[in-house]
């Protein structure tokens, strides 16, 4: 399985869009990929790996804001999954 992206919930707040989800890396060796964040330019972009131990190295965002698009390029260590959020518009 490769790398996957869900939107869990998105909400309005005046006239910006915040969208949330989670990312998986399929197996062991997956470090990263596209998530869609449904939005059609994104100002704003946060992710937070989950689990119960430390991360080896620090999962980075790789595109430069704002962007036009809803797809968001990020590296992450080897196997992690965890969750994002977006703020832009629709």
């Amino acid at each position: 399985m490769a790398f996957s992206s869900t939107i869990t919930a998105k909400s309005v707040f005046g006239d910006k869009v915040m969208s949330f989800g989670t990312y998986t890396n399929g197996t062991a060796g997956d470090t990263g990929g596209n998530v869609d964040t449904g939005l059609k330019t994104c100002e704003h972009f946060q992710i937070q790996p989950k689990g119960s131990s430390v991360i080896a190295t620090q999962s980075v965002v790789n595109e430069t804001f704002p962007l036009a698009g809803s797809a968001i390029t990020i590296v992450t260590s080897d196997d992690e999954d965890g969750y994002w959020s977006a703020i832009g518009w629709d």
